[in-house]
């Protein structure tokens, strides 16, 4: 290639990621799941450039949500151990180094407390170290990983616990990353939820990444500068939504505020107080109690109006505060902290039980709360 020419590709690249006279910061994601680390990170000012993610129905959702905002995102659904890095950065118009941030959020299930925890033994497990494969042909300058807390204790091959953390920051110090890591509470950044992940923050020579520190906490906490504010609830969060609707009768075209429950978990989870659980309800039939034991805490579990919701679940659906019904994806939204204005599509199962592809409560308990990957996207920007 001239220099002439090369020199015009280069001007193209800068052109097309340019607004005004400020560079438009890059993004490529990876597992993208229904979208909720992608519309934080673009909300922090990413403009994404591909969205990688095998599931159908979570491509369908992105796909939508991508038209609505009018962006120009790629969505590649593959297996993505099936992709070329180095065919993908130049499909993308990209040099090696330009990318300026690599982010996702690879399956936990190998990982997850309430798993099989097989680690690496599990190929879910694997698929994390497709963020080294990637970053190894992409060099971006910043990489961001979420993961389940049991990530920290997983056993590497030889059974060590905390080898697989190990041997993934090792990866990415041989890559020329230094990395910080935390686990986040999603309640103490205003998500009216209490869940808990690890994030992961690796950039390229010396960090000087920062996690911000929480905005919110119990009523009256303070932290070192000002008071925080208190926890979003259950109530405040779903206030304002109204009845949900029927599935197959009436409501709004792509809500999905719409009511799944059958009629016998309507029966069990009746008489069951708010904030609490059917196995502990002694003073219920053992008919309706059926065989559940006291581990059975989060099993027709109803949430408290009061109090921030329990981190949602892939395995159960919760239910609602005062009505005999599982709470519908809308209102599993309004807990994640996504806009109403974004848009799930696939179907709305309405049990619990291993599914080939993602329904829509499941799209958002396996998401990242949009307003927690927007803040720690934002002190990325800080830092690159």
């Amino acid at each position: 290639m001239s220099r002439d020419s090369k020199n015009g590709s280069e001007e193209r690249q800068i052109k097309k990621r340019t607004i005004g006279t400020e560079r438009k910061l890059t993004a490529l994601s990876l597992f993208s799941g229904g979208g909720g680390m992608d519309l934080g990170v673009t909300e922090a000012g990413f403009d994404i450039l591909a969205s990688v993610e095998i599931d159908p129905f979570c491509c369908e959702t992105l796909r939508t949500n991508i038209g609505m905002a009018e962006r120009r995102s790629r969505i590649i659904e593959s297996d993505i151990r099936l992709i070329n890095p180095q065919e993908l950065l130049e499909s993308m118009e990209l040099t090696t180094g330009e990318l300026d941030l690599l982010f996702g959020g690879p399956p936990c299930q190998a990982f997850s407390q309430i798993g099989k925890r097989k680690s690496l033994d599990d190929e879910r497990g694997i698929l994390l170290f497709e963020m080294i494969r990637f970053a190894k042909i992409f060099k971006p300058k910043a990489i961001l990983i979420e993961q389940v807390k049991g990530f920290l204790n997983a056993t590497d091959g030889k059974g060590k616990p905390g080898g697989v953390f190990s041997l993934l920051l090792s990866e990415l110090e041989g890559l020329g990353y230094s990395t910080k890591w935390k686990v986040i509470n999603s309640a103490d950044w205003g998500v009216p939820q209490k869940r808990e992940r690890v994030f992961i923050v690796s950039t390229s020579g010396p960090n000087k990444f920062r996690f911000p520190p929480p905005t919110h906490g119990p009523a009256g906490q303070t932290s070192l500068f000002f008071e925080l504010k208190p926890f979003v609830t259950v109530g405040e969060a779903l206030e304002g939504l109204g009845p949900p609707g029927l599935k197959n009768g009436d409501s709004s075209e792509g809500s999905s505020h719409i009511d799944v429950t059958p009629e016998g978990d309507r029966n069990r989870i009746h008489g069951v107080p708010e904030g609490d659980w059917l196995a502990r309800q002694f003073q219920l039939p053992a008919t309706q109690r059926k065989n559940l034991c006291r581990k059975d805490t989060t099993k027709f579990r109803r949430l408290s109006r009061s109090e921030s919701s329990l981190t949602l679940r892939c395995g159960e659906i919760f239910y609602h505060y005062s009505e005999d019904r599982y709470l519908t994806p809308r209102e599993c939204m309004r807990l994640h902290a996504y806009p109403d204005k974004y848009l799930l599509k696939g179907p709305i199962r309405g049990r619990s039980g291993r599914v080939l592809k993602l329904d829509q409560h499941r799209q958002i308990a396996n998401s990242v709360p949009p307003p927690v990957a927007k803040i720690i996207a934002s002190a990325i920007v800080e830092v690159i």
